[in-house]
C-alpha cells in the first residue's frame, strides 16, 4: 500500500466546495483545511503507484477549482516494521 500526502491550492472562495468533493473519494482517508500557502491537506491510501496515478489524473485533475497540487509519497525509511 502507498500512503501519500497531497497539498492543494484551491481557487479563492472555492475551498469548501473542493473539500466536500474530495472527502467523498474512498482513497481519501483524511482531509484538512490548513493555513498558509496551501488550502487543503489530503492523506490518501492507494494500493500501488498506478492507483495513485489514476487518482491524480481522474480525481484531482477533474475536480474543478484546484490550481496547484503537491504530492508527497510517505516512506518507510527508519520504520521498525
Amino acid at each position: 500500500m502507498i500512503e501519500a500526502i497531497i497539498l492543494i491550492v484551491a481557487r479563492p472562495g472555492t475551498e469548501e466546495k473542493v473539500y466536500d468533493t474530495l472527502r467523498r473519494h474512498p482513497q481519501v482517508k483524511e482531509v484538512y483545511r490548513v493555513y498558509g500557502e496551501y488550502d487543503l491537506l489530503l492523506r490518501v491510501e492507494v494500493s500501488d503507484i498506478r492507483e495513485l496515478d489514476d487518482f491524480h489524473d481522474n480525481v484531482l485533475r477533474r475536480t474543478g477549482n484546484i490550481e496547484l497540487t503537491e504530492t508527497m509519497i510517505a516512506s518507510t525509511y527508519g520504520s521498525k516494521e
